[in-house]
């Protein structure tokens, strides 16, 4: 259905009281179809409430109009863009949301230690992750489905990445095809993996990205069902029809009982997945594996054991374990176990410059970044995904210049003191 589909089925089924809030004039104000659309869906809750039409929906105008100062206010702009069941898909967590509300929190329990006196007329942010040269120790972490959040989708993403020149990891449950993204602009990229079923699918997917020319596959371990977020069964959120599937699986799942993309998780993913099965991931393809979702330092020394090229500390955005850790509070462990053989990122909560500044303190090479870029793909497009990037980017630079480090190599671990530390001190 168009816009103008959309917008006629709202003005119908509504008697507004000022129909003249529609006029050509005013729908120029609008960047984006979604934005329109989440308008109307205002005009209409007032309506509803037989309130006046003018105030409150210019003020929520005003609102989403206004520049963001920081990361998080995009998660506003994005609340008011989108509809309800996909603002909550992107913004929810599993069950009570302990977990979510911790990624975010711990950070706040970490201190930084500045050193002063330090020439830094001169910082450079500039990091090399998995042999590539980025201008940020910043990744696009993989994220489902942008085109509920942006009718460019992935696409923008891609392009926004491609000119911050940081390395952008593409969901396995892309809106947009690997092909459409690979073509989209050049960049290094990223694959992440579900392990289906039918394995011949994660096959098929690993070699159309490998041939379409993506540098490593991020193997996601942490989802062998999928966790209970009940925002998607309250909402009974609809899975799209993802186009890298067309003709090998379908997306549509008959069910009354809440969120069809539950009921398709449980019925593709495949729970049998274990540690041997690195080495059937190994055997067909020539790209470097890594592993996205260890909390422990036991399954860190595993994925040595395996040989993966990469570990990424996280919890899946707590979208899968409630009450498992936040991932700043288990980065250390994995970085101890592991001892410099392979590369640690982290993921999960990233809010702020100085959330970067303290990971890479603690021993990430780079982090990523999920729901922040979300927010600003659905608040403004490609332009919202380079304001992110490039907000925490400066706000990184700043920690860096303020902390008296020059370059991301200065960070260390004495630049920060953790709850663990500060219990330690009082024994």
């Amino acid at each position: 259905m168009n816009l103008k589909d959309e917008k006629s089925v709202y003005l119908d089924e509504v008697e507004f009281e000022d129909v003249s809030f529609f006029n050509p004039q005013t729908l120029m104000i609008f960047d984006s179809s979604i934005q329109l659309m989440h308008v109307i869906n205002i005009a209409h809750e007032v309506t509803q409430s037989r309130t006046v039409i003018g105030k409150p929906v210019f003020s929520r105008l005003i609102e989403m109009e206004a520049e963001p100062v920081n990361v998080s206010e995009f998660q506003e702009l994005a609340r008011l863009a989108l509809p309800k069941m996909f603002y909550d898909f992107y913004a929810g967590g599993a069950e009570d949301q302990h977990t979510l509300e911790e990624n975010v929190k711990a950070f706040q329990r970490i201190f930084i230690r500045p050193r002063v006196l330090i020439d830094v007329s001169r910082i450079d942010t500039s990091t090399t992750i998995m042999g590539y040269n980025t201008l940020a120790p910043i990744m696009i972490a993989p994220t489902a489905m942008h085109k509920l959040a942006h009718p460019e989708g992935e696409v923008a993403t891609a392009r926004a990445s491609a000119n911050a020149n940081v390395i952008m990891v593409l969901s396995f449950n892309s809106t947009c095809t690997i092909e459409e993204v690979a073509s989209s602009c050049n960049a290094v990229r990223f694959f992440q993996l579900y392990v289906y079923k039918r394995r011949e699918i994660s096959a098929f997917m690993v070699q159309r990205a490998e041939r379409n020319g993506f540098k490593a596959i991020v193997l996601t371990v942490d989802t062998p069902r999928l966790g209970r977020r009940e925002a998607d069964i309250k909402n009974k959120m609809i899975s799209p029809q993802l186009k890298n599937f067309e003709g090998l699986i379908s997306t549509e799942v008959d069910t009354d009982k809440g969120s069809n993309l539950q009921a398709f998780a449980s019925g593709v993913l495949d729970a049998s997945l274990c540690w041997k099965d690195i080495g059937w991931l190994k055997s067909i393809t020539s790209l470097p594996v890594l592993i996205k979702g260890v909390l422990t330092r036991e399954d860190a020394l595993r994925a040595l054991e395996v040989g993966v090229a990469g570990i990424i500390v996280s919890n899946h955005g707590a979208r899968q374990l409630d009450y498992s850790p936040s991932t700043i509070s288990v980065l250390e462990e994995v970085v101890v176990a592991v001892q410099g053989k392979i590369p640690v990122l982290f993921d999960g909560g990233v809010r702020r410059g100085t959330d970067i500044f303290k990971a890479l303190a603690l021993g990430a090479q780079a982090v990523m970044i999920g729901r922040p870029v979300i927010y600003g793909l659905a608040a403004k497009g490609e332009h919202g995904v380079s304001r992110v990037i490039n907000m925490l980017k400066d706000e990184l630079e700043l920690t860096m210049a303020l902390s008296g480090c020059c370059t991301v190599k200065d960070i260390c671990r004495s630049h920060v003191t953790t709850e663990i530390d500060r219990v330690h001190c009082r024994l």
